[in-house]
């Protein structure tokens, strides 16, 4: 999301270039030029590079808080003296069904 907010800063420092030289006319494209040029960087870096990044992030984060409440609920189970059946039984109900394993 700061990506297009730094685009449009850019767009107002060339929208005030471009006011501000509008007694020249052959001055006004250029400033315009930096204008259109800094939002299409803006919006370009935040969807083809920032976005897909925090994408990522957020699925990694997420995965990493998964792990740390099954280890959380394991350690507070052992600490605990629950029955080791029992506690594996428990963890298992976090995993999907496919990848939940037995010591039977």
């Amino acid at each position: 999301s700061y990506a297009p907010a730094f685009g449009m800063i850019g767009t107002l420092i060339g929208l005030v270039q471009m006011l501000a030289k509008l007694d020249d006319p052959s001055n006004i494209g250029p400033a315009m030029a930096v204008a259109l040029i800094t939002t299409f960087y803006g919006a370009l870096l935040a969807n083809a590079v920032f976005l897909p990044i925090a994408g990522k992030l957020k699925t990694k984060s997420e995965e990493e808080i998964f792990v740390k409440k099954i280890m959380l609920e394991g350690i507070m189970g052992i600490s605990n003296g629950d029955n080791p059946r029992i506690l594996e039984q428990k963890l298992n109900t976090f995993l999907p069904s496919k990848e939940r394993v037995s010591f039977k």
